[in-house]
């Protein structure tokens, strides 16, 4: 009786177990996979050897574009907005909390495209995209092998930086050269500008300024705009300005500044074109040269 009483009396004043550890991994955010947006270095998230050997990869402000023949890798941009092209995937490799890895129907005939989509809404596209027909189970292997690549420089935290020499347009604030009653016609009364995700590009209405590294050489005739050799040209809705310079710090490559501004009535046309040149001799002049 004794030895129960012990016992009932010891039972009665035992501590209560410690409460278990809920607190558990938390969810990746883009930004805390990526760091600072601007200075993102993509091709630093594509092992170019292992996922597409013998490819040459440039990085540009908001992607790694990485070319083999009629093949073209890119690993970027970031995007916010909802994409309803974005569908459910089984992808089977590794993914940290809070991260979805999906697919995109987005022209599957010629492309295989991913999303890394973050805890915080923010998503890393990537795709693999044939000039040709191609082969679409090989580029959806080559799309899942540069996820995993993606996703393994994240959680190793080796995420590269770019670096802006002085002069560089990587720099520059874009939405800065779109706020002026310069641009005021061919953005339209009243407009804001807007900064995208990477901080590279800028919409104020009808009007949009890109900053990025040159991946293509440029089309059209040459013409002086602002003080700068440019080129004008158009594309459906748009009337498109480029000018390039001589990129600091990446030898061989161009800078690229592109305007465009989008026709709402329909195909863009001489008018478009008009109001796109007018644009153009306010914003170049105002961009350093190298």
């Amino acid at each position: 009786m004794l030895c129960a009483l012990l016992t009932a009396g010891c039972a009665g004043t035992e501590a209560a177990p410690a409460p278990a550890d809920q607190s558990g991994p938390s969810p990746l955010t883009a930004s805390a996979a990526l760091g600072e947006y601007a200075t993102v270095d993509y091709c630093s998230l594509l092992d170019v050897a292992a996922v597409v050997p013998g490819a040459t990869a440039v990085p540009t402000f908001e992607n790694c574009r990485a070319d083999l023949g009629s093949r073209t890798v890119l690993v970027g941009p970031l995007a916010s907005a909802a994409d309803p092209n974005i569908k459910p995937y089984d992808y089977l490799g590794p993914v940290p909390d809070g991260v979805a890895v999906q697919q995109s129907t987005f022209n599957d005939q010629s492309a295989c495209s991913r999303a890394i989509t973050f805890a915080d809404g923010n998503r890393l596209d990537l795709s693999v995209t044939d000039s040709g027909t191609g082969d679409a189970a090989s580029r959806c292997k080559i799309a899942d092998a540069a996820v995993g690549s993606a996703l393994a420089t994240i959680t190793a935290g080796k995420v590269g930086r770019l670096s802006f020499p002085e002069r560089s347009w990587g720099g520059i604030a874009p939405c800065a050269l779109l706020d002026g009653h310069d641009v005021d016609t061919a953005a339209g009364a009243g407009t804001q500008p807007t900064i995208s995700l990477t901080g590279h590009a800028c919409i104020r209405g009808n009007v949009s300024l890109k900053l990025t590294v040159e991946t293509a050489p440029p089309a059209g005739p040459a013409e002086t705009l602002g003080g700068r050799e440019a080129r004008v040209r158009t594309e459906g809705a748009f009337c498109l300005v480029d000018t390039t310079q001589p990129a600091p710090g990446l030898p061989g490559r161009r800078e690229l500044a592109e305007i465009s501004v989008v026709e709402t009535a329909g195909t863009a046309g001489d008018g478009t074109c008009t109001l796109a040149r007018t644009a153009a001799a306010s914003i170049l002049p105002r961009l350093p040269k190298a």
